[in-house]
């Protein structure tokens, strides 16, 4: 049984992280640390786990820590989780700098920890399987993405985050988008962005053999025009990206099945592991650079 140290104790804390470890027969729930001592006692009293008032504590507590937090405290936690030969289970974005995000890579190589960053629509069986068949096929020139988002309506759990408001649809659902792009087009090597009207950013990216990929964002799109839409163009025609056939719930649980076959097996190669997270980051922060300056950057 994998005991799991679980950080954070907003919704996503909640329904995804505390219920998916609760549930699976293979992982166990053995506290809960959050900024809002009172919150954290809820969650924990709701699981039966104590609450902790110290990090260290509950590192040293479990096998393995779960983190939902904003991007910067998570990369802090992570980064003293694998010095103490935590594995880790991660949420998008790794960290907020790709400084941060070298000192988690770092410190999970020199002790050998396995990891997954959860990419939500990664762990999804039929997108999985997509992405592996149209990167084998080959030919592309290009890939186009657009999500847009609406999050700041009435009763939406995600509308008072902090970090969101400050950082916007770059940093919260462009790791999700760079996670479909990446598998198939390969490594980013020079980003250009603007911005548009209502938190809108557009990327524009270059990737290793000249293919190229553009990505439309936003986190406070009209209700009306949510959307998801990731398509591939190329040698072999068009290809269009299939919505999840899961929820955030079982994909979670797929993710926790594949942390724990890596650490059984003893291998270190997940595709979302930290190193990957890593490099998702890398994108990102060039891409803030380049949108506060109106030039193209190199990664």
């Amino acid at each position: 049984m994998l005991r799991f140290g679980l950080f954070g104790t907003g919704h996503w804390a909640a329904e995804t992280h505390a219920a998916a470890i609760g549930a699976h027969p293979a992982t166990a729930l053995v506290g809960v640390w959050g900024r809002n001592r009172d919150k954290a006692a809820e969650l924990a009293a709701r699981h039966g786990v104590p609450a902790y008032d110290d990090v260290d504590a509950l590192i040293d507590a479990a096998d393995a820590v779960a983190v939902a937090l904003p991007p910067d405290v998570q990369a802090d936690i992570a980064f003293r989780a694998a010095t103490a030969g935590r594995h880790l289970l991660l949420d998008k974005p790794l960290a907020l700098s790709l400084a941060d995000a070298d000192r988690v890579v770092a410190a999970a190589q020199q002790s050998g920890v396995a990891s997954v960053v959860f990419f939500t629509q990664r762990f999804h069986p039929n997108i999985t399987g997509f992405l592996a068949a149209t990167a084998a096929a080959g030919g592309w020139q290009h890939a186009r993405g657009t999500q847009f988002a609406s999050i700041y309506q009435p009763g939406n759990p995600y509308g008072d985050s902090r970090w969101r408001h400050e950082k916007g649809a770059l940093w919260d659902i462009g790791p999700h988008a760079l996670s479909l792009v990446l598998p198939v087009l390969g490594r980013v090597t020079r980003v250009a962005a603007v911005d548009g009207p209502s938190g809108l950013v557009h990327l524009l990216l270059t990737h290793d053999g000249g293919a190229t990929s553009s990505l439309a964002l936003t986190l406070d799109a009209p209700p009306a025009a949510v959307a998801r839409d990731f398509v591939f163009f190329g040698e072999n025609g068009i290809e269009v990206v299939p919505p999840g056939d899961g929820s955030a719930l079982t994909a979670y649980s797929t993710a926790l099945d594949q942390l724990l076959e890596e650490i059984n097996a003893g291998t270190r190669d997940h595709r979302c592991d930290v190193r990957f997270g890593r490099e998702v980051v890398a994108v990102l922060q060039a891409a803030e650079v380049a949108r506060a300056q109106g030039r193209t950057v190199e990664v």
